[in-house]
């Protein structure tokens, strides 16, 4: 066997998720370590980390904060079950979220993921409408191009084909609004797009079709991630609110992605003023360190569930993880670094990244732009007859060139640490201005 071969003997046993299996083993992308802003390769390679991870590692790599925390805390107590049973780091982390959470929303129940994350919200919306008398209120409303996880509610209101269309008929009783993006009036638009409130008012369809007595919850991400970086129309999300409002809807802001800093407010709902039932978090919350989510919850849903016998159990749902103490240690240290002024320094760099990304318009195969806060997405033509080629060659050819940047079809999306600075900007779009001109 071939030193080659060999080497990629050793990477069969892994099925890696959202991946070409064969495509990576052949020729891998390998991360050894990370600090700050960076990567390093098992090589030496200096790789600048352009999408905090996946998304999650806010405050940077190897801060010395979470890592103290959770190596005193796994050697304190690792463990503790969450079934009638507690420890004092709980409480606390739920304090410290509801600090930060937009008002009313004091309740927290915790997962271990953002797919978790969104279907303990799905069941907590069918639930409430139960217990409230309103058993018959058992549909639930995603949005096309929308992504919320991989569970089998997640995959149902989401609206992403190649996630849905491998796994049979999903759950029953799920439909979609419209998507936002509306190319032919807000190419290249600066901050959210002018146009396209009135795509809100697709639920007034749906609320036609079923009835809103039947309709328990509409779900969206505030801003679309994983289906190119989709920014909501001005007025749109308080829109969709006003609607929900009305009929009695459940709103659920989706917010794995855009929570804990990254339009340089905690949580986009208080950015973008529009206040959900819940919110469904999982990535910054940890810093990425350990995996952990969480659902924000409104008083008024909590309370309608605490009416029944002392005695009795109130939701039959959870995880055997669900606030695990280590967890908690590197969420709580997580939570100390944004609180130490993270969100603010986020908000002061965002103009500068925002020129930065609209630097990019006149480069070829760059068919629009869009940033908001510290993310952006940068769509690509793609090729002719091999959709998302282009967009895997950009992101080879930037981790080539020693840039992590994170593709979904033909869009670059970027979303960077909250640390970064004008040099790692410079620098980022640098880079992708060599890798782009080299794209066929």
């Amino acid at each position: 066997m071939s030193p080659e071969a060999a080497k990629r003997d050793t990477l069969e046993a892994f099925w890696m998720p959202f991946t070409a299996n064969r495509q990576f083993k052949a020729a891998p992308r390998l991360l050894a370590r990370a600090e700050g802003m960076h990567y390093w390769t098992p090589d030496g390679r200096q790789i600048l980390d352009g999408a905090a991870g996946l998304w999650c590692v806010n405050a940077g790599h190897g801060r010395r904060e979470i890592t103290e925390a959770v190596a005193t805390q796994i050697a304190t107590m690792d463990y503790a079950p969450p079934f009638q049973m507690g420890h004092p780091l709980a409480f606390e982390l739920a304090n410290a979220l509801v600090e930060i959470a937009p008002d009313g929303m004091d309740h927290v129940f915790f997962t271990n993921s953002g797919s978790e994350s969104v279907d303990t919200a799905l069941k907590i919306a069918l639930a409430w409408h139960r217990v409230r008398g309103e058993a018959s209120r058992t549909r639930l409303i995603g949005r096309e191009r929308g992504y919320h996880g991989v569970g089998f509610g997640g995959i149902s209101v989401g609206g992403m084909p190649n996630n849905r269309k491998f796994f049979g008929t999903l759950l029953p009783g799920f439909d979609h609004i419209r998507h936002t993006h509306d190319p032919a009036r807000n190419l290249f638009s600066r901050g959210l797009p002018a146009h396209g409130a009135e795509f809100a008012d697709d639920l007034e369809r749906l609320v036609a079709l079923h009835d809103a007595s039947t309709i328990a919850a509409v779900i969206v991400e505030p801003i679309a991630g994983s289906t190119g970086v989709l920014m909501p129309p001005q007025g749109y999300l308080k829109r969709l609110r006003d609607i929900c409002t009305k009929y009695g809807i459940l709103l659920i802001f989706d917010e794995v992605i855009t929570g804990f800093g990254r339009t340089g407010s905690a949580f986009a709902a208080q950015e973008f003023g529009v206040v959900p039932d819940m919110i469904t978090c999982a990535k910054g919350l940890t810093n990425g360190a350990v995996p952990m989510g969480c659902v924000l919850v409104r008083r008024e849903i909590y309370d309608a569930f605490m009416n029944g016998p002392e005695g009795a159990i109130e939701l039959f749902h959870g995880y055997t993880y669900s606030a695990h103490p280590v967890a908690c240690a590197a969420a709580l240290a997580t939570q100390r670094l944004y609180r130490a002024g993270l969100f603010d320094q986020a908000r002061a760099i965002a103009p500068y990244w925002s020129d930065a990304v609209h630097s990019l318009k006149s480069r070829p195969h760059v068919v629009d732009l869009r940033a908001y806060g510290l993310v952006a997405g940068i769509e690509l033509e793609p090729r002719a007859g091999a959709p998302g080629a282009r967009g895997y060659e950009a992101l080879v050819g930037a981790f080539e060139a020693g840039l992590l940047i994170r593709t979904t079809g033909d869009t670059i999306a970027l979303s960077p640490p909250l640390i970064l600075e004008r040099k790692d900007v410079d620098r980022i779009f640098e880079t992708l201005t060599r890798v782009i001109d080299r794209l066929a």
